[in-house]
C-alpha cells in the first residue's frame, strides 16, 4: 500500500473520531480522486474509525452526543462513496435480515454491514434498530431469509442474540438460517456459546461469512 493510500484511509478513520465533516467529506473525494477503491475506503477508513468511537463509547470516553457527531461525519463521507461502491450480483441473491437489538438504538455499524452486504449482492431487509426478538424471527421466516444478522453496541442488550437463536430453536426453524453476530461487546467465544454460526470482528469481516455461510454461488 502505498503512503498516499495509506495517509487517505488513515486520515478518514481520523476524521470519523475527532468528529469532522468536513474532512470527512474531502478525503472521501480524494480517495475517488486517487484511484482508491470506494469499498476499500470505507471498510479500511471509515469503518476502522467507527470501532474506534465504539470502543471509547463503551470505556466512557465518548457518550451519546460525541456517538452523534462521528456519525455525522461518516454518514457524510458515505454519501460520497456509497454511489462507487461496485455490486456484485450474480444469480438468486441471498437474503438476509439485519437489525440492532431490542434496548440499543445505536445503529451506525448496522448501517455499514447493510451497505457493505448490499454492495456484495445481498438482498438486505434490514428491521433497524431496538428491534424485539420476536421479529428477527417472524421476520426471517415471512421473507425466507437465508441469514440473520444481529447486532449491538450495548453489552446490556447482547443477551438478546441469545433470545433470537432460542427463538429459532423453538419455532423449530432453526437449521433453515445462519445466524451471525456482530459488535464491541460480543466475540468469537459469545457467537459458541449462544449457538450462533458466526461472530463478525467489523464489516469487511461480517460481509466475507455472510458469504461464506450462504455459499459463494449465493452471492
Amino acid at each position: 500500500m502505498s503512503d498516499r493510500k495509506a495517509g487517505i484511509l488513515a486520515g478518514l478513520a481520523d476524521a470519523v473520531i475527532n468528529m469532522d465533516e468536513d474532512r470527512a467529506v474531502a478525503l472521501a473525494h480524494e480517495a475517488l480522486a486517487e484511484g482508491i477503491d470506494a469499498y476499500e475506503a470505507v471498510t479500511e477508513g471509515l469503518s476502522r474509525g467507527m470501532d474506534v468511537v465504539s470502543e471509547k463509547y463503551e470505556q466512557e470516553e465518548y457518550f451519546v452526543p460525541e456517538i452523534l457527531l462521528c456519525s455525522d461525519a461518516l454518514y457524510a463521507a458515505l454519501e460520497v462513496l456509497k454511489p462507487h461502491i461496485k455490486p456484485e450480483s450474480a444469480g438468486v441473491p441471498a437474503k438476509v435480515v439485519i437489525g440492532v437489538m431490542e434496548g440499543d438504538t445505536h445503529d451506525i455499524g448496522k448501517n455499514i454491514v447493510k451497505i457493505l452486504l448490499s454492495a456484495a449482492g445481498f438482498d438486505v431487509h434490514d428491521l433497524g434498530r431496538d428491534v424485539p426478538v420476536e421479529r428477527f424471527v417472524s421476520e426471517a421466516q415471512a421473507v425466507g431469509a437465508d441469514l440473520i444478522a444481529l447486532s449491538t453496541l450495548m453489552s446490556t442488550t447482547r443477551e438478546g442474540m441469545h433470545r433470537v437463536v432460542r427463538g429459532l430453536e423453538e419455532a423449530g426453524v432453526r437449521d433453515r438460517f445462519k445466524v451471525i453476530i456482530g459488535g464491541p461487546p460480543v466475540s468469537h467465544a459469545f457467537a459458541r456459546e449462544i449457538g450462533a454460526d458466526a461472530y463478525g470482528a467489523n464489516a469487511a469481516d461480517g460481509v466475507r461469512l455472510a458469504r461464506e455461510l450462504v455459499g459463494g454461488d449465493r452471492a
